[in-house]
């Protein structure tokens, strides 16, 4: 009978060390400060998404700038080619980047107001509202190279 309990303590040893382990308490953290530093970056994401979204619409105002320039200039070109400004865009040759109904990226339709022997006006309007208060951004540039935002959005 002595040969069949020949080291019962190994045993005993092996399972007092594993419940050891199991008890020992590794460094972690727990659910509420995991909650407690989401609530945070959540509070921070919500107190910076204004001017986030205001940098976003100036970023996008700059295509309109940018091509009323350029029509501005067309127009000054085809006014001392032609003696008078041209009343419609295909006259300058401006061809306008397509908007994302056509399948491109642009973010304003392009458009002559007005146009005279003396004067012109030209507008760039957002395809989208982009705060949803049911305004579009508008800009206009005349031939003085004025250009004025009409409609803010």
């Amino acid at each position: 009978m002595r040969a069949l309990y020949k080291k019962p303590d190994t045993y005993l040893r092996i399972s007092f060390s594993a419940v050891k382990f199991l008890k020992k308490k590794i460094p972690a953290y727990n659910l509420q400060e995991l909650l407690v530093v989401l609530v945070i970056i959540g509070i921070l994401i919500l107190i910076a998404m204004p001017t986030f979204t205001g940098v976003i619409n100036n970023a996008k105002s700059i295509e309109a700038k940018q091509n009323l320039i350029t029509i501005e200039s067309f127009q000054s070109t085809y006014r001392f080619m032609h003696n008078s400004y041209a009343n419609d865009l295909d006259k300058l040759d401006f061809i306008a980047p397509k908007t994302s109904e056509e399948g491109g990226t642009a973010y304003y339709t392009y458009q002559i107001l007005e146009a005279s022997k003396t004067a012109f006006k030209a507008r760039a309007t957002a395809v989208e509202d982009w705060d949803g208060d049911g305004i579009k951004n508008e800009w206009e540039i005349n031939q003085d190279k004025q250009l004025v935002e009409t409609a803010k959005d």
